[in-house]
């Protein structure tokens, strides 16, 4: 009776915790101007945060949900261009950044720094804004490379989803 008193106790634990609501995490990519762009009077967005939400677990494998509002920078995302391991979304500068030349990387996830590789990158070139989602060299904890599951637009912003094996 003792044994099933805690396999029960586990198995209440363990549903609850797989219940409980995931944490979002803001990603913080910073903003590099091209060295060619040195000109002061061309603005470009200093940072872009987009939010990402881990699914609840399930056992083998893992889902992070991902979402870009890049509403003050740029409108109307479409999907330019995607395969089994990339998909890039484009969407016009707004105005005040048309004239912008840049790339941006992952350096933050929450309050923390981030120095992995950044499988989030944006370029701001020609007036348009590209946010890249890109799991090449992104690997599982059973050296697979990470797939993503799903890529759309919500309200003309870039959403997605992408995971791995655990």
């Amino acid at each position: 009776m003792k044994l099933f008193s805690s396999i029960l106790g586990i198995s209440i634990a363990a549903s609850l915790l797989s219940s409980l609501p995931a944490q979002a995490t803001n990603l913080e990519l910073q903003v590099f101007k091209a060295i060619d762009t040195q000109d002061p009077r061309v603005r470009c967005p200093t940072n872009v945060v987009v939010t990402e939400t881990p699914q609840p677990y399930r056992e083998g494998s893992y889902a992070i949900d991902g979402k870009a509002n890049l509403s003050t920078i740029a409108n109307g995302f479409t999907i330019a261009n995607s395969d089994d391991f990339s998909v890039t979304w484009v969407a016009k500068l707004k105005p005040q950044y048309r004239q912008c030349k840049a790339t941006a990387r992952i350096v933050k996830s929450g309050n923390e720094p981030f120095s992995a590789h950044s499988y989030l990158r944006m370029r701001f070139v020609g007036g348009n804004a590209y946010l890249i989602l890109d799991m090449t060299g992104m690997s599982d904890a059973n050296g697979l490379t990470s797939a993503i599951l799903k890529k759309s637009v919500q309200r003309g912003n870039p959403v997605w989803s992408w995971g791995g094996t655990d």
